[in-house]
């Protein structure tokens, strides 16, 4: 059965059905007509229930406020119920909420478990933190392999990424940790893929979660003795780039801690997407900004001004 066809079904199931009976693909259905009143409705009784799914997607509702009104301390609720359960995306929007929210610990605690389910978004925010040592235990081999597991994947955002680490991570340790990503990917099991057909369906609020992980690749690793970089002429078309941050409370810090450093060189914060890339400069040449990187003591690479 062609899946439109589904739809129509299950539409015609619905309208004759107690609520109570109607499931969680119903409740997807009236969702993607924009019917989020009706879809919530459907979920609500399924979730008081502990369907996982409806849990998951009632979460969602109140997360996003369509068919509610925008709760988030009722979604996270919802969606701890569904987590609870070894829900993979439940997991991964628990985390991804708390992580934004300033909880760190708490939100990598979540975003471990789906990633070592193999979640590519989970993997990719769970890693940098390990590359980081951002409220984990810093493990720059480990990291690197679980980003490379996301960029895998086809994540756009872990490509970047990783495409920033690897110019930040000597080449044996790459290595080392895409060996690493390898043999843990044999082992992690299998995402579920499920057709429309089958129950439990993946939610359709789903594709509306955080497309993008808070945090990007912000390589703090262990930092070499430094030494006081001379004062230059602040001109030129190159900058350093030092991190990326979900915060940018966490770049600004970054930038006081360093700059004494920089040698009165001025810090950009730019803004992409969720995340705030840390860069300073100006710098008269590439060389100039590689030689920046290696005297400040903080892995970071050279970037051209836009």
């Amino acid at each position: 059965m062609r899946y439109n066809h589904l739809v129509l079904a299950i539409l015609a199931a619905t309208m004759t059905s107690p609520l109570a009976a109607q499931s969680v693909k119903a409740g997807i259905a009236a969702w993607q007509k924009q019917d989020y009143s009706a879809a919530v409705a459907i979920w609500r009784p399924l979730a008081e229930k502990g369907d996982a799914d409806a849990q998951f997607n009632l979460g969602q509702a109140y997360r996003l406020g369509r068919g509610v009104s925008l709760n988030l301390a009722v979604a996270q609720t919802w969606l701890e119920r569904a987590a609870n359960s070894g829900h993979v995306d439940a997991e991964t929007t628990l985390g991804l909420l708390l992580f934004q929210n300033g909880n760190h610990t708490g939100g990598l605690r979540w975003l471990k478990a789906a990633a070592d389910k193999g979640e590519p978004r989970a993997l990719l925010v769970y890693g940098t933190a390990l590359f980081n040592g951002d409220s984990v235990p810093q493990d720059a081999i480990l990291g690197y392999a679980y980003v490379s597991r996301a960029a895998a994947q086809g994540l756009q955002p872990a490509k970047d990424t990783l495409a920033q680490l690897d110019q930040m991570m000597p080449v044996e340790d790459r290595k080392k940790a895409t060996a690493l990503a390898i043999a843990k990917a044999k082992s992690a099991p299998a995402l579920a893929s499920k057709s429309a057909a089958e129950k439990p369906q993946k939610p359709a609020p789903a594709k509306t979660a955080a497309a993008k992980p808070p945090v990007a690749a912000a390589a703090k690793v262990a930092a070499k003795p430094a030494t006081t970089m001379p004062a230059a002429a602040a001109s030129g078309s190159w900058r350093i780039q030092l991190g990326a941050f979900g915060q940018r409370s966490s770049a600004e810090a970054l930038f006081r801690k360093l700059s004494g450093k920089l040698a009165g060189r001025q810090a950009f914060y730019i803004p992409v997407g969720a995340i705030t890339r840390l860069q300073v400069g100006p710098f008269e040449s590439k060389a100039a900004a590689e030689g920046a990187c290696r005297s400040v003591g903080q892995a970071c690479f050279p970037v051209p001004a836009k």
